[in-house]
């Protein structure tokens, strides 16, 4: 027997997809803290020392937490081909602007310090501002678009074409309900980030991230709210219209999609689902409550439960769809008909099997290190922190 027989092609498909919703939660959990902190940067510290202190929370991890954005771009390319073509050409505009503002951000923390003119740090101070918070939305943006199924159908050969022009796809990006999705995943990460600093800081910059950190939280959970009843009741599902072929080949047009009454169909058929979204609900209120309670750890616990549970609702409601065409349903992408190859997936499942065990205890041990607050006198000390 082949090696990589010892895994069915319908479990392979099954671990990538379950991976590709770890690498997600783990990026948003880790470096969507740092985007919080950059979009808080400029509201919850008032002098130059306090930005100090709350860029210096920050400064020693955020460019490793990014390694979780690297890797999920990754896996989708090796792992779902069809996926990356096709989203990151759906989104071009976005991602652009996504990189651009992930881009400006390293820029920002290195040139910060380079001068100790007031105009110039309050520039950089809004270039990082603008790469938490422009990062933050446009992924939300993404997400909700992702719901509604983007323009596009596949040629007989399996090329993908799209239906409308790049300037009206990215202005169709820019939907009510996506853009509620952004606000949500605005509002979240800014809960995150306020958690962090929460944990990081004391005195003024902790008060001020708890006052902005519970309205973040209160925002996130009620328009995660809404933007679940939108979907109940204003948004057409995709479903499978003929029985599955779990190992089939990685064919599109030969494993049909239609749409749905609803994306919450879902519930019905899968009841333990639910688990997702009232951990995302219970998560946003756990995070607000030990906010106004004083509490310094529960609230970035909370915001993490948070992401956990919305990030895994999407992915469990629509499963196994993963990219619905909401002009061809047929056309659309799903666990079972958009992956590598049986042996590509093994493969790289031996890969990760020793790679992501090795990041995971590297960076664990990295937080264990650099645990502890950070104080206006630290920042003063250039051996302690440099930024």
């Amino acid at each position: 027997m082949i090696l990589h027989d010892l895994i069915s092609f319908e479990m392979l498909r099954l671990i990538w997809w379950f991976l590709m919703g770890v690498m997600l939660i783990a990026f948003a959990m880790t470096d969507g803290f740092d985007m919080g902190v950059g979009a808080l940067l400029p509201f919850a510290g008032k002098t130059d020392r306090e930005r100090r202190v709350i860029i210096n929370t920050v400064g020693p991890v955020w460019e490793g937490n990014q390694v979780w954005f690297i890797l999920g771009g990754a896996l989708i390319f090796a792992a779902w081909p069809m996926l990356y073509a096709i989203s990151f050409s759906g989104f071009y505009f976005a991602m652009f602007l996504i990189l651009a503002a992930l881009i400006l951000r390293p820029v920002a923390f290195k040139y910060r310090s380079k001068r100790e003119d007031p105009a110039w740090r309050s520039r950089w101070d809004w270039a990082l501002f603008i790469g938490g918070a422009a990062p933050a939305l446009l992924f939300g943006v993404a997400v909700g678009n992702v719901l509604l199924g983007l323009p596009f159908h596949l040629t007989p050969d399996l090329v993908a074409m799209p239906d409308t022009g790049p300037l009206m796809r990215f202005l169709g990006l820019l939907n009510p309900f996506s853009l509620l999705c952004g606000v949500v995943s605005l509002a979240l990460l800014v809960a995150h980030g306020a958690g962090w600093l929460v944990l990081k800081t004391t005195g003024a910059v902790q008060s001020r991230a708890r006052k902005f950190g519970e309205r973040a939280a209160l925002v996130a959970l009620l328009g995660y709210l809404l933007a679940g009843l939108w979907l109940a009741f204003g948004i057409e599902g995709f479903h499978y219209a003929a029985p599955i072929l779990h190992d089939g080949p990685s064919n599109p047009l030969i494993h049909p999609v239609t749409r749905s009454a609803s994306w919450l169909l879902a519930y019905s058929e899968r009841p333990w689902i639910t688990i997702a979204p009232v951990l995302g609900l219970a998560g946003c209120l756990i995070s607000w409550l030990a906010l106004r309670s004083g509490r310094e750890l529960a609230p970035l616990l909370g915001t993490k439960l948070a992401i956990f549970g919305m990030i895994s609702s999407v992915g469990l409601v629509m499963f196994p769809v993963i990219l619905p065409s909401a002009t061809d349903p047929a056309s659309s992408l799903t666990v079972w008909n958009a992956s590598s190859s049986h042996l590509s997936l093994f493969v790289m499942l031996v890969a990760a099997c020793f790679f992501l065990p090795l990041i995971m205890i590297y960076t664990a041990w990295v937080y264990r290190v650099l645990w502890g607050k950070v104080s206006e006198d630290d920042v003063d000390d250039p051996e302690l922190h440099s930024y």
